[in-house]
C-alpha cells in the first residue's frame, strides 16, 4: 500500500489537455470546499488558527498599554493555551485523517458532507470562547461544551473507519484513534473543571491534551511519514522506521502526561519531589538527545537542498530540542531549587516543533491536492524561516529580561503575520477548482 500522506482521486489516467484546464471555473465557491475533507478541514481551522492569533495579540496589547482595557471573564492565558491545543489543531488533523487516513486503513472514505456537522460544531465553539472570555464565562463555557461535543463526533467517526478495517497494519491509525479519545476527555473536563472553581485543574487538563492528544498525533504521522517523504525526494535515504522510535515517542508523551498530574501543586515536597525531578530530567534529557540524533539518521542535511522535505526535518528537530531544553531546565531547577525556564521549552514544543510541521505537512497536502508543485515557494521558504526566528524570540522571552512584555508582544504580532499571511494563501486555494482541471 503506497504511503503518500493523501491519495489524489482521478477519473481518468493522463494528464488534462490545455482546453480542459482552461475550461476550469477558477472562482471561489463555498461549496468547494466539500469536494474534498482536507479542503472544509484545513479551510476551518485557518480560521481558529487566524483569529485566535488575532485575539492573543489584542491581550498581549492590553497588558502593555492602558488603551483598550479589555474585561475578562476566564483567565486568558488558560484560554489561548486551550484554543491553541484545541482549536485549530483538531480540525488540520480532520483534514488529513479523513483523506490519508482511508487509504492507510482500505476503507471507503466518508463523504466530506459528513464532517460539516462536526467541524463546524468546534469551529462555532471556539469563536464562542474567544468572546464569551471577555464577555461572560458561561459563554466561554458553552463554547467549549460544543467544541469537546464537536471533537467527540469527529473521533467517533474515525473510529468507525478503524472498525471497518481489513488492513493487518494500524498500529499508527489507532494510536492516533487513541489520543484523539485523551483528547475528547480532555477537552470535555476543561469546562467542567472550570464551572467547579478549579483553574489549576483545568490547565493540567490542557497540557494533558498538549502531550496526549496532540503530541501523539504528531509522532505516530511522523513516525509513520517523515522516512517515507524522504525517501521519495532523496532515494538514496531508505524509509528507516524502526518501532522502538516510535515506543520511544508516545513514551516520552506518558511520562508529560504523568508529570502533569505529579506536579499540579507544584514540585513535590522534600528528597522525592527531588528524585522524582532529577529522573524527570534525565529522562527527558536522554530522549531528546535520542531525537536529536534521529533527525540527522532521517536525513536532516540531505533534506536542506530541498525546502519542503527541510521544513518537515527541522520541525521534527525541534521536538528533540524542547525535550533537551526541558530537561536541562529540570535539572538546573534542582540546583536553583526553583522551577527554571518553565515556558521556554513548553514553546519550543509548540512553536518550533508542532508549528513547524504544520505549516510544512499543510503547505505540502495542499499543494499536491490542488495540482501545484510539490514544493516550498519563496514565500513559504520565508514564513517558515519567519516562524523560526519567532520561536528563538520566544523562548528568549521566556528568560528574565528587561523587556519580556514588549518583546512577547513583538514575538506575537509577528505570529500573526505569519499565520495570516500563510492562511490567506491557503484558504483562497481550499474554495477553488484544482489548477490542472482534477477531481479533488
Amino acid at each position: 500500500m503506497s504511503e503518500h500522506a493523501l491519495p489524489v482521486t482521478t477519473v481518468r489516467s493522463g494528464k488534462p489537455s490545455v482546453s480542459e484546464r482552461a475550461r476550469v471555473d477558477r472562482r471561489w465557491r463555498p461549496g468547494h470546499l466539500l469536494l474534498a475533507p482536507h479542503r472544509l478541514g484545513f479551510f476551518l481551522a485557518m480560521i481558529i488558527l487566524v483569529t485566535a492569533g488575532a485575539w492573543w495579540a489584542l491581550v498581549q496589547l492590553d497588558r502593555v498599554s492602558v488603551a483598550l482595557s479589555l474585561p475578562y471573564a476566564l483567565s486568558p492565558s488558560l484560554v489561548h493555551g486551550a484554543v491553541m491545543t484545541f482549536g485549530f489543531l483538531p480540525l488540520f488533523f480532520s483534514g488529513f485523517l479523513f483523506t490519508a487516513g482511508p487509504k492507510w486503513l482500505g476503507v471507503a472514505p466518508l463523504a466530506p458532507r459528513q464532517l460539516l456537522a462536526p467541524l463546524l460544531l468546534q469551529v462555532t465553539g471556539w469563536l464562542l470562547c474567544l468572546a464569551g472570555a471577555h464577555l461572560h464565562g458561561l459563554t466561554a463555557l458553552a463554547g467549549l461544551a460544543l467544541s469537546a461535543a464537536g471533537l467527540t463526533w469527529m473521533t467517533a467517526l474515525f473510529w468507525q473507519l478503524l472498525r471497518r478495517s481489513p488492513v493487518e497494519d494500524q498500529i499508527h491509525a489507532r494510536a492516533i484513534g487513541s489520543a484523539c479519545i485523551v483528547g475528547c476527555i480532555a477537552l470535555a473536563a476543561l469546562p467542567i473543571s472550570l464551572l467547579l472553581g478549579a483553574p489549576a485543574v483545568a490547565r493540567a487538563f490542557v497540557l494533558t491534551g498538549l502531550w496526549g492528544f496532540v503530541v501523539v498525533v504528531y509522532v505516530s504521522v511522523a513516525h509513520r511519514m517523515i522516512p517515507f517523504f524522504t525517501s521519495s525526494a532523496l532515494p538514496f535515504i531508505n524509509a528507516w522506521r524502526p518501532f522502538w522510535v516510535l515506543w520511544l515517542m508516545l513514551s516520552v508523551a506518558a511520562v508529560e502526561v504523568a508529570a502533569v498530574w505529579i506536579e499540579l501543586d507544584g514540585r513535590p515536597p522534600g528528597a522525592a519531589g527531588t528524585v522524582w525531578i532529577a529522573v524527570r530530567g534525565v529522562f527527558e534529557l536522554a530522549a531528546g538527545i535520542v531525537f536529536v540524533w534521529l533527525a540527522v539518521v532521517w536525513g536532516l542535511m540531505q533534506s536542506l537542498k530541498n525546502r519542503l522535505l527541510a521544513m518537515l526535518h527541522i520541525g521534527f528537530l525541534w521536538f528533540g530540542l524542547a525535550l533537551v531544553l526541558g530537561g536541562a531546565a529540570q535539572l538546573l531547577g534542582i540546583v536553583e531549587d526553583t522551577p527554571v525556564l518553565p515556558l521556554a521549552a513548553l514553546h519550543a514544543l509548540t512553536m518550533g516543533c508542532l508549528a513547524s510541521l504544520m505549516l510544512a505537512m499543510v503547505t505540502r497536502v495542499s499543494c499536491g491536492h490542488s495540482g501545484r508543485a510539490l514544493v516550498a515557494d519563496g514565500l513559504v521558504w520565508s514564513l517558515f524561516l519567519l516562524l523560526q526566528a519567532a520561536t528563538v524570540l520566544r523562548i528568549v522571552a521566556a528568560a528574565q529580561s528587561p523587556f519580556p512584555a514588549w518583546l512577547l508582544v513583538a514575538v506575537v504580532l509577528l505570529w500573526v503575520g505569519i499565520m495570516g499571511v500563510w492562511g490567506v494563501r491557503l484558504g483562497n486555494w481550499y474554495g477553488r477548482l484544482r489548477a490542472d482541471g482534477r477531481p479533488g
